[in-house]
């Protein structure tokens, strides 16, 4: 009884865990979205902005991929 309890806590801290991925994805689509409305507001300095869109995309994306592997060791390691 203990280690059906128990596994359903690592399964339910999985799922919660693995939110982090669905929100990487909209943190995403924020900075993609936040850069093309600066680019059409001011075309002329949307080629210095790249570099800071592919690091925000990096970051929202580095945090996603953090979540996974949270994921992955609660249903697994613990």
């Amino acid at each position: 009884m203990e280690g059906d309890i128990a596994q359903l806590g690592q399964f339910v801290g999985a799922g919660l865990a693995a939110i982090g991925s669905g929100a990487a994805a909209i943190g995403v689509g924020h900075v993609a979205g936040n850069f093309l409305a600066g680019a059409l507001r001011n075309p002329s300095a949307a080629a210095g902005q790249t570099a800071t869109l592919f690091i925000g995309i990096a970051f929202a994306e580095a945090l996603g991929i953090f979540a996974f592997l949270v994921a992955l060791l609660l249903m697994f390691a613990v």
